[in-house]
């Protein structure tokens, strides 16, 4: 990861706000930097925003520095980046966290990760708000995925083509016509963000990832460097007896739990239609809900929560309650010419979806095995077979599940997540 080279600016601006930082500073009654200080800032580090706009005859003075959004950029990264937090109405850094800012290719690393998490915080809200701020995560990472599988450099106007297929998938086409334009300004926005990163290059209106882009995102889909540690995870469906059902998967052990769910799903062959969340001892971790008192899922890793030895929970389903014991077995490293995530070894069907969990599971396999039941062939009609030999609760296919976690890897991560 040559950072010399590259040289992104973003990385000093984050270090210098995070040293201003230091032992606190006093925020805004609405958790904001203050006006003064967010003047002082925008010189300091060199951020760009216009201070005191003219516009005509008339001078347009801010009223928050949320409005200043290459200062807000730096702020929000910091705090998802975990290099600063809010504790009641001041700002501080994180002092665990503070060996990421004397370490410049795991600081950017961290910070490239979570750039799907600050759209909001570039991005112009109000009137002219695109669609992809709304869709921050899916948009932008659809786009890195189109570009890290290209072959070279792609022109940035399909770069936004492929933003704007995925943020519009929820909406109709009456809904759309008035947000097509701002999307494709802000597509061009988060790129050049990406460009300041050192990520991405932008000539002549074609993008072209780095190296270090190209680092980042195999970290971001799951795919570690040659050396890095992994983890042998046995993941393990809970209740379902006659075979049990299980999964041994070889993940990289600084995979974030948004991932690892995506990486569970595919293993055991869900089709993640439905709600989820690990459970830490007493702590939640999930898709951030303002009714859900969960920890964003997105902000933590798997080396951070787990040792070789330990145990995680993790449900799909909050109806029927599939619950699914996390244990990690053992830890190794990467070896180069390997994909990770992979799938080593396992046993027992994935159940149906909504099938009642593993009570209702067990019921449906002693009717499906036994035309006597009077519910036999409704069952098989709901399942959308013909006859009991299409259901085999003992079929497991190493390749099979390598096949989807295959496919998530490579598909662009817009695909709905619950």
């Amino acid at each position: 990861m040559d950072l010399a080279a590259a040289k992104p600016e973003l990385i000093g601006q984050v270090r210098a706000f995070v040293d201003w930082v230091g032992a606190g500073r006093k925020l805004t009654q609405t958790g904001r930097i203050t006006l003064a200080d967010a003047r002082m800032l925008v010189q300091a580090l060199g951020t760009d925003d216009v201070i005191d706009p003219m516009i005509g005859d008339r001078v347009f003075r801010p009223t928050s520095s949320q409005e200043l959004l290459h200062l807000t950029l730096v702020v929000e990264w910091a705090r998802s980046a975990r290099l600063v937090r809010k504790t009641g109405n001041r700002l501080v850094s994180v002092k665990k966290n503070a060996a990421l800012l004397d370490d410049a290719p795991l600081l950017w690393l961290e910070l490239f990760t979570v750039f799907d998490q600050v759209g909001g915080a570039f991005l112009p809200a109000g009137m002219g708000e695109s669609l992809l701020r709304r869709e921050f995560p899916t948009g932008i990472r659809s786009v890195l995925t189109s570009l890290y599988r290209a072959d070279g450099a792609v022109a940035t106007a399909s770069l936004c083509a492929t933003a704007w297929e995925v943020v519009t998938a929820p909406y109709t086409e009456t809904q759309l016509k008035h947000w097509h334009a701002c999307n494709d300004r802000d597509t061009e926005r988060a790129l050049a963000v990406l460009c300041r990163l050192g990520a991405v290059t932008i000539e002549d209106g074609v993008v072209e990832l780095t190296e270090l882009g190209r680092s980042g995102i195999r970290r971001l889909l799951g795919e570690p460097e040659p050396g890095d540690s992994i983890y042998q995870v046995k993941v393990t469906l809970m209740g379902v007896e006659n075979p049990p059902v299980w999964r041994r998967v070889l993940v990289p052990a600084a995979v974030r739990l948004d991932r690892l769910h995506e990486v569970i799903q595919a293993a055991v062959g869900w089709q993640n239609a439905h709600h989820h969340a690990f459970i830490d001892g007493r702590t939640y971790y999930g898709v951030p809900d303002p009714d859900l008192r969960y920890r964003d899922e997105r902000t933590t890793r798997l080396n951070d929560l787990m040792k070789p030895g330990d145990g995680l929970r993790y449900t799909y389903d909050f109806g029927d309650d599939w619950e699914h014991d996390i244990t990690i077995e053992e830890a190794a490293v990467a070896e180069p010419g390997m994909s990770y995530p992979l799938c080593v070894a396992g046993q027992g069907a994935c159940p149906p979806e909504d099938a009642g969990g593993w009570p209702g599971y067990a019921r449906l396999v002693q009717i499906l095995t036994d035309p006597g039941y009077e519910e036999h062939q409704d069952t098989l009609g709901w399942l959308g077979l013909d006859n009991r030999g299409q259901f085999d609760p003992t079929h497991f296919a190493l390749d099979e599940a390598n096949q989807r976690l295959t496919a998530v890897s490579r598909a662009d991560p817009g695909v709905s997540r619950h």
